[in-house]
């Protein structure tokens, strides 16, 4: 199985289109089509189905465009490390939504004041696929929100710690309280963020079994769910400052008491191979 195939694989996935992605690529459409069908030789698996206006992956053409994806963006994190003077290339940082993202900000930007042909790369996702990226070697940094088991890794707390609360509409009738408490969680239907209800100290906080709780559903991006609130599907159990309340909001935050925070956590994998743009950064981190 060559790289360049996959590449071809890619651009068809890409374009839905053959001839389109032929044309693309700069090479003719036997030769195009003639590559693929040596790959689904190769896997025993027919990738893609032909339809009036172009083509349709099979489920096992998806499955494959999701590993080729991941093997293109591995070889050109290798080239860039490898490629590297005077200290350039691309950090790859993995991390979940939190407003602590400001603090790491705020490192990034000394360590470009010196070093400005340093680039980042951001990739968001909870805990688990943060975790299965840093096990590929797909990104060299991950950033955890609370407790996470951390034994496969290196890792330092940051000087930063987010505040859980839970977010409502305005009319809302918790809205007039300055703290949301246990028990007033019991009757509502709620919506969680999927770290809050995967990660322990919520459950600590809450005296009592989370299952008791009526969780309606689970979010990772706070933009979807903070319209569920508004659309008045629930209330959210969230940390602080990763949904815009600002200015004509209809929505508010009000914390938890007793007070619960979240540390958050930079980790790597055990012995890591850093790229020299990496190490500057662990550096700047760590000082």
């Amino acid at each position: 199985m060559e790289l360049r195939t996959l590449k071809y694989f890619i651009e068809i996935a890409n374009e839905e289109s053959i001839t389109k992605a032929a044309e693309k690529l700069h090479i003719t459409q036997p030769t195009l089509s003639r590559q693929i069908l040596q790959l689904e030789e190769e896997l025993g698996k027919k990738l893609y189905i032909r339809e009036n206006y172009g083509i349709r992956l099979t489920e096992d053409g998806i499955l494959l465009r999701k590993r080729a994806e991941e093997i293109s963006e591995l070889e050109e994190k290798i080239r860039l490390e490898f490629s590297e003077q005077n200290i350039n290339g691309t950090i790859y940082i993995g991390a979940g939504e939190t407003d602590g993202i400001k603090y790491v900000a705020k490192i990034l930007k000394k360590l470009r004041e010196q070093h400005n042909r340093i680039k980042f790369r951001m990739i968001s996702g909870d805990s688990e696929d943060i975790t299965d990226k840093l096990d590929r070697g797909l990104i060299d940094f991950g950033i955890f929100v609370g407790k996470v088991n951390l034994k496969k890794y290196d890792f330092v707390t940051l000087p930063y710690s987010d505040k859980w609360g839970v977010i409502m509409r305005k009319d809302d009738e918790f809205s007039g309280k300055k703290f949301i408490v246990p028990e007033d969680l019991r009757e509502r239907e709620l919506l969680f963020s999927h770290q809050a209800k995967t990660h322990g100290e919520f459950s600590e906080w809450l005296g009592y079994s989370i299952n008791e709780l009526n969780i309606i559903g689970t979010h990772n991006l706070m933009f979807n769910a903070s319209i569920m609130v508004r659309e008045k599907l629930g209330i959210l159990v969230t940390i602080e400052g990763i949904a815009n309340l600002t200015g004509e909001s209809e929505l508010k935050f009000v914390p938890l008491k007793p007070e619960l925070k979240a540390k958050l956590v930079l980790a790597w994998k055990k012995e890591a191979v850093f790229s020299r743009a990496a190490k500057k950064f662990l550096e700047f981190t760590t000082s």
